[in-house]
């Protein structure tokens, strides 16, 4: 299954049968996250919810999302910042069932790049340029850097780049494991698809366990990991993968 997206949306969705490709379509402000963009994002997390697929996240026209849209967001007030706007819909966004890969072309930078943290997967090109420089325009970066950067990279590198605020270019992201991969711009969506496509062979319920039991904070371990594995022991998919596992081996 294949759907077309409508081209003026703020975010163009094409859904294939294992996973869905979601592309931020504001090419005129850089893809720009505006509140339309958060309103998109909230419908497709609630689609995603109820029918769980990899969800590939990427940008129009060689740009992830050059951050929020500072139009917006220099009009917001304290209780805007109470609203969580952005954060809410990036946590839901990180808690789907499924994973979610970054295929970040060029920039992403302020909520653009905590958009990119929240993924399970980050995969870029060598125009890739990412990095916080909230407090270069007197905020923080409040929608999920402050905790997701350093679980990415470690406290001292990620404690360094919001303070600075600086830019990191692709060969750093790589060597710091910002992101996993490096391609061409041209090769970087079908890689993230080729991605969901290797996720697809697998067993969803694993997978879906493997992200929340990833995800589950220290102090639960490892009893998450049993209470998910016990689930899974008694899945009749487990029976018939390790069945046809056993049986091809001894062919």
């Amino acid at each position: 299954m294949h759907t077309q997206p409508d081209a003026d949306a703020p975010l163009l969705v094409e859904r294939h049968t294992h996973h869905v490709i979601a592309t931020l379509n504001r090419p005129h402000r850089r893809n720009a996250i505006d509140q339309a963009t958060i309103d998109a994002l909230h419908i497709l997390c609630a689609e995603l919810e109820e029918a769980p697929k990899t969800l590939v996240l990427a940008g129009a026209d060689g740009v992830f999302a050059a951050g929020a849209d500072i139009a917006e967001l220099r009009e917001r007030r304290a209780p805007d910042a109470l609203r969580g706007i952005n954060t809410n819909a990036f946590v839901r966004l990180s808690e789907l069932p499924m994973p979610v890969i970054a295929a970040v072309d060029g920039y992403a930078l302020g909520g653009g790049a905590e958009l990119a943290y929240a993924a399970d997967i980050r995969i870029a090109t060598p125009t890739l340029a990412i990095g916080n420089p909230e407090t270069g325009l007197g905020i923080i970066a409040a929608a999920g850097a402050s905790w997701r950067l350093k679980e990415i990279v470690g406290d001292a590198r990620a404690i360094e780049l919001l303070l600075t605020g600086r830019t990191v270019r692709a060969e750093e992201a790589l060597r710091i494991g910002l992101v996993s991969a490096i391609h061409d711009s041209g090769d970087l969506l079908a890689a993230a698809e080729a991605i969901a496509a290797r996720i697809a062979r697998n067993d969803p319920a694993a997978t879906i366990a493997t992200k929340s039991v990833f995800r589950a904070p220290r102090d639960h371990h490892p009893a998450a990991d049993l209470e998910a594995q016990a689930v899974l022991f008694e899945s009749p998919e487990k029976f018939r993968r390790m069945t046809d596992f056993l049986e091809r081996r001894d062919r």
